[in-house]
């Protein structure tokens, strides 16, 4: 059996703003930090055997906290990196609901009647991102897996295992930071043990 355990990045400062970071990067927040390190102990039992994580610093530093304390490799795959979001990144969320109002409202509420849209397409993310996880599969059967990516990452790829379709796509649950998905797969079949959780929140570190 393999086991992908998948997450997302810690908070950043770009979060905190309430800015579109796509493919664009921003630091990791002190509380961005304590997430990681949380979800660290939250794992510290946990056999993992490899570590892959998205190029973007802000991955690729969570996956460094949370595997502080593994002798593994961690490896950085640009298939991982966050959605494209084009003339929308490093803009707030508050003006790009005022400046782009109907197509913010088709890309959050009816993704698949969004047509035309300044950045990465839905179909040519889901393709990289799907493919990209699992070639990871391929390679590392039987293993405990562990990837670190972004919000919009983990929606497509945790659709894919539970066959939603994209007008469902942004329906609950929400990748809040470092939340932490599990999926059980053996052959070509899926079993999600564990969906957006965020149980380590509770920890004192």
């Amino acid at each position: 059996m393999t086991r992908l355990y998948l997450t997302r990045h810690g908070e950043t400062q770009w979060n905190l703003e309430g800015r579109v970071q796509g493919s664009r990067d921003s630091q990791l927040t002190k509380k961005g930090i304590v997430q990681a390190t949380q979800l660290s102990k939250y794992l510290e039992d946990v056999h993992i055997d490899i570590i892959y994580s998205s190029s973007s610093d802000r991955a690729y530093n969570t996956a460094k906290i949370v595997g502080e304390n593994r002798q593994i490799p961690i490896i950085k795959l640009d298939g991982l990196k966050e959605m494209n979001l084009g003339i929308w990144e490093g803009k707030t969320f508050d003006l790009i609901r005022k400046d782009y109002k109907e197509m913010h409202e088709t890309f959050w509420n009816k993704p698949h009647l969004l047509c035309e849209f300044p950045g990465e397409s839905f179909d040519e993310f889901r393709e990289r991102v799907v493919n990209s996880v699992l070639d990871i599969i391929n390679n590392n059967k039987g293993k405990n897996i562990l990837i670190v990516a972004h919000a919009l990452v983990l929606k497509f790829v945790m659709s894919y295992f539970e066959n939603r379709p994209l007008d469902k796509l942004f329906h609950e649950p929400f990748m809040h930071s470092t939340c932490l998905n599990e999926v059980e797969i053996t052959d070509s079949e899926y079993k999600i043990v564990k969906y957006a959780q965020t149980n380590h929140y509770d920890i004192e570190v």
